[in-house]
């Protein structure tokens, strides 16, 4: 995505779900995780936190707890070999909004580095059970955190889709 401006990289981001079998350079995942650092969030609180998992027997046991939330035992992590935790301390009132925008940053900012990401939902269930509270625990993370969302990262393995064309009540102009 070298040479693409802002608004081109947010343009032309998309929810990636087939990825190669191939972990990213770890210059590109740190640079993903720092953007998702700068996120706006209320009164420049950061009320956010971001965990990197890289580790494939973690990242498999996540896959298998989100699974479990929607009744499933397929992988909804989609083969990624990187999953972007994104929690936030519930004692921000704006800790969704906070995580929401991080979870933003990190998705094009993978775009922006040549990477592909999807949101995946479910992080706010895993993480109310005893097993999610346990690798909190284990990570040592110490709060009340809910899970935002897992931001998925890797190489993309198919082309990127065309935008849907936007709608025409996008937008209303009070002039």
């Amino acid at each position: 995505m070298k040479g693409y401006g802002m608004l081109e990289v947010l343009k032309s981001r998309r929810a990636i779900r087939t990825y190669q079998d191939k972990m990213p350079d770890k210059d590109l995942i740190e640079k993903v995780l720092e953007a998702g650092t700068y996120a706006p969030t209320g009164m420049g609180d950061q009320s956010p936190i971001i965990v990197a998992v890289t580790n494939k027997k973690v990242r498999d046991r996540l896959s298998q707890l989100n699974a479990h939330v929607m009744g499933s035992n397929s992988d909804p992590f989609y083969g990624t070999p990187v999953v972007l935790v994104v929690l936030a301390d519930k004692n921000h009132p704006t800790h969704l909004y906070d995580g929401a925008l991080v979870m933003g940053n990190l998705m094009n900012a993978a775009h922006a580095v040549g990477l592909g990401s999807c949101w995946v939902h479910r992080a706010k269930e895993v993480f109310e059970t005893a097993e999610g509270k346990a690798l909190l625990k284990e990570w040592g993370i110490e709060g009340d955190y809910e899970g935002i969302g897992n931001c998925i990262l890797g190489y993309n393995s198919q082309e990127l889709p065309l935008p849907k064309a936007r709608k025409t009540n996008y937008i209303y102009r009070v002039e």
